[in-house]
């Protein structure tokens, strides 16, 4: 069986009750299936995606395995452009509800960051739930951020995520705070989940929404987080963090059918209160997962947005 297969979804009634753009339509029959028992069968399957990452004529890929203590180590992808200097280095933290492995558009993504903007992409294969919960995810990121620091030659890095990964690229800045590490010179967040702020609009509204929605939250927290006690609630939860100094400039996005929505924008506010430089796209007739439709218009004005933001924080003056 295929994966996608194992993704769609038995009803497509979602597709007509909101008003999702033409380009995002085949997505809104998507649905991770999220069953304890049959996660582990995904996980390998999906698994097998990583080890398929392949050079190709523009972007060199190496697959690594960086020390984390303790004699254990974290597999990562190390994206490199073949035709263009070197300006910086983003660690990428991919989503999927800190459950499922990478999907095939976050490693293209990879490949797109590291052409396009012309920065090193270290892409952990960090550890999954329910196997592994908190902080177990948050430790892989920051042991391949520190790896990518030490290795940087003096090129700013910056941290970046989608979703959960999202959430882990926003734990990796506040790790490094606390560490008195280098810290990120900027956060590129794609429809990031920013941790609880209680019941927004769109966590009420949005309970069946595809992709992702709040019943699916819900669980991906229980097999997240199965120990109160484990971790700093900060890195499980970034914006419930005391305080947001220190925290570099940031890019997020938004998408308008999406209970992560209103959080990724308290956030925003959060950071600009302080006055930190915050980009915000919100998106319309977007769903969660939007940019799987590379070939949207829309996705690609986004992605060149993305790009624009990598470069300046380089300090690159053109922009895709």
């Amino acid at each position: 069986m295929s994966i996608t297969r194992f993704m769609v979804s038995e009803t497509s009634n979602r597709e007509t009750k909101y008003n999702i753009h033409p380009d995002f339509k085949l997505l809104s029959a998507i649905h991770p299936p999220l069953n304890r028992k049959t996660i582990p069968r995904i996980q390998k399957m999906m698994g097998l995606l990583y080890h398929g990452q392949r050079s190709g004529s523009k972007v060199k890929v190496e697959h690594l395995r960086i020390p984390a203590g303790e004699g254990r180590t974290v597999k990562a992808l190390l994206y490199t452009p073949k035709r263009e200097k070197v300006q910086g280095g983003l660690l990428y933290c991919h989503g999927g509800g800190y459950a499922f492995p990478a999907a095939p558009y976050q490693y293209r993504l990879a490949r797109i960051y590291a052409e396009r903007a012309g920065c090193c992409v270290l892409f952990p294969d960090y550890r999954l739930a329910p196997g592994h919960p908190f902080p177990a995810a948050a430790e892989d990121c920051f042991a391949a951020y520190r790896w990518l620091t030490s290795r940087s030659e003096g090129l700013p890095v910056a941290v970046g995520g989608d979703s959960a990964g999202g959430t882990l690229a926003m734990a990796v800045c506040l790790m490094a705070i606390d560490e008195k590490l280098p810290v990120p010179c900027a956060q590129l967040l794609t429809y990031p989940a920013v941790g609880n702020c209680g019941e927004t609009e769109s966590v009420r509204l949005y309970t069946d929404t595809p992709m992702c929605n709040t019943k699916d939250m819900d669980t991906y927290g229980e097999w997240y987080v199965q120990d109160e006690s484990a971790g700093k609630l900060k890195y499980r939860s970034p914006i419930e963090a005391d305080s947001f100094e220190g925290i570099p400039e940031t890019y997020i996005e938004t998408a308008e059918f999406d209970c992560l929505r209103d959080g990724a924008v308290i956030y925003a506010d959060k950071l600009r209160e302080i006055g930190i430089p915050v980009e915000l796209h919100n998106t319309k007739g977007t769903i969660h997962g939007y940019d799987m439709a590379l070939k949207s218009s829309i996705v690609k004005d986004l992605v060149g947005k993305r790009i624009g933001f990598l470069k300046k924080a380089f300090g690159v003056s053109s922009v895709a």
